[in-house]
């Protein structure tokens, strides 16, 4: 994934208190979890991801 789309995928999700994945996005979504940029919520009937601190300071420093 590319820095720009990562940047852009975390601005959405900082946006919202919890982000809803949307289907076919799964993998999208693993992958910033797999790099501790958001945690995954999918234990939920609606899956959710919330961004990490990680995440904050990789859109405050791109």
């Amino acid at each position: 994934m590319e820095r720009a789309e990562i940047k852009t995928l975390l601005e959405t999700i900082e946006q919202q208190v919890s982000s809803s994945i949307l289907g076919g996005m799964e993998d999208t979504y693993q992958e910033l979890a797999n790099l501790g940029y958001v945690i995954l919520h999918d234990d939920s009937a609606h899956p959710s991801a919330t961004i990490t601190q990680k995440g904050i300071e990789f859109l405050e420093n791109y």
